[in-house]
């Protein structure tokens, strides 16, 4: 296998502080990555760095086989699918639902003069009868609820046919049957060996997708650990990780993880 994506000694600073320092991290070509830590850990600059959106203030980034500094992001842009709230936020709220995904075609944003194919309409409507809103397509995106925002944005990511597809929290904001129905499907997709590599960010081991295999963690712009999933989630790394004392445990292909309480408080 090679590398998708490839960081090393990579570090970036922003106003006088370290959001991101020292990382070094790959993922390969097949494998689904979760990102774990705290709010202001840094993972949504890692990600942004992952997108080519950014880029690092020291060491080298890779993607795809492009080095951030020595190549046209606007051309790598397109070979990257990516779904975040950020991205959400700068789609006009009239637009369609099937323009929001048609238009990751062209890597923009709102749809303009540009000409599209039948064939990438088709794929569209395609992707988003896959995410199971494709009854959708012809609504404003400003009507949709989060649940549903959230299932055309990974139809959107999903069009170019990406050879890495990033998610930055993708279950945040939805009621438990959002979730569920999102984690099922992100599952479904982690599973098709066709598909490609995945980097997942969220707080949440619950929100984690069955078929995903490596976790990285960080804290305050480092990384706490790294590896695959079935050995590097553990109740001391994601203790560390978010700085209380952790109780994990796994339910089949999932996890759930709560405060451990201290000794001497009963609870009844």
């Amino acid at each position: 296998m090679s590398d998708v994506l490839a960081l090393a000694d990579v570090g970036v600073r922003r106003g006088g502080r370290d959001l991101l320092s020292g990382i070094d991290w790959e993922v390969e070509e097949g494998e689904r990555w979760v990102v774990l830590g705290p709010n202001g850990a840094g993972k949504t600059t890692l990600l942004q760095l992952a997108a080519a959106r950014m880029h690092p203030t020291a060491g080298s980034v890779s993607i795809l086989g492009e080095v951030l500094g020595a190549t046209d992001v606007f051309e790598l842009r397109p070979r990257i699918g990516l779904a975040s709230a950020a991205l959400a936020d700068r789609v006009p709220a009239r637009e369609t639902v099937r323009d929001v995904v048609v238009t990751a075609s062209w890597a923009v944003v709102g749809r303009w003069r540009e000409e599209y194919e039948s064939a990438d309409e088709e794929r569209a409507d395609a992707l988003l009868e896959a995410l199971g809103v494709q009854h959708l397509a012809g609504r404003r995106f400003g009507t949709l609820s989060e649940g549903e925002r959230k299932r055309v944005q990974i139809a959107r990511a999903l069009m170019t046919d990406p050879e890495l597809m990033l998610l930055d929290e993708p279950a945040a904001g939805l009621d438990l049957g959002g979730r569920e129905d999102l984690v099922a499907r992100l599952g479904t997709l982690a599973q098709d060996l066709a598909a490609p590599a995945m980097v997942l960010v969220t707080h949440h081991v619950e929100e984690i997708p069955p078929g995903f295999t490596d976790v990285l963690m960080i804290r305050e712009g480092r990384v706490v650990a790294g590896g695959p999933l079935e050995t590097t989630l553990t109740a001391e790394n994601l203790s560390a990780t978010f700085g209380l004392e952790v109780v994990l445990e796994r339910h089949g292909p999932r996890w759930t993880a709560r405060a451990a309480y201290p000794a001497g408080i009963d609870i009844p």
